[in-house]
């Protein structure tokens, strides 16, 4: 089944991808229509916790309800940092705390079990699919090799510090997750409307 991936980089892995309808800046995602699932990762640096030091461009803060927008209709996954304020400033269910209107829901999960060499947790919001059926992934309980820190400081026990690039991108195998997660999403176009 093919999936939408919307606000992908322009050197994204879905692009290597089967299956995947990839939009970046230069397709720009809000041209996105549907019909099919999508996988979003919307711009996180206005809505994560270091927003107060972010320059995001002054229409970046709206690309994620639109991503917000084509989970619900055509179903499927957006992807942001844990703790991202737009979990509060959409209404969107915190991880755990049930459903809302369009069925969807949050769960946390950190990117090292999906290939990351960091820790690295993520909120997942989910329309069209219950819990119980999301597709399995390995569970890593190893240290990750590297750290997502902003100073050594935070770094106490001087791992490697991962590049700014490969914080953004989505490993491979977490990318083929969410691509699966997507794919296993059907939405009641009745309830959605």
């Amino acid at each position: 089944m093919m999936v939408a991936v919307l606000f992908a980089r322009r050197d994204s892995i879905y692009k290597t991808m089967p299956g995947c309808d990839v939009y970046d800046i230069d397709r720009d995602a809000r041209t996105y229509a549907g019909p099919l699932p999508v996988v979003a990762h919307p711009p996180c640096r206005a809505w994560g916790r270091l927003r107060a030091f972010a320059k995001p461009r002054e229409d970046e803060k709206a690309l994620a309800f639109f991503a917000i927008d084509a989970v619900r209709q055509f179903g499927g996954v957006l992807e942001h940092p844990a703790q991202s304020s737009l979990w509060p400033a959409a209404g969107l269910p915190l991880p755990g705390k049930g459903f809302d209107q369009f069925g969807g829901f949050t769960f946390c999960l950190d990117q090292h079990w999906l290939g990351h060499r960091a820790r690295k947790r993520t909120w997942l919001y989910v329309v069209g699919v219950s819990p119980s059926m999301l597709p399995a992934f390995r569970l890593r309980i190893d240290q990750p090799s590297h750290v997502i820190a902003t100073s050594r400081k935070k770094n106490r026990n001087a791992y490697p510090e991962c590049s700014k690039a490969e914080r953004e991108h989505t490993p491979a195998e977490m990318a083929a997750w969410l691509v699966s997660v997507a794919a296993s999403c059907a939405v009641d176009r009745r309830v959605a409307a």
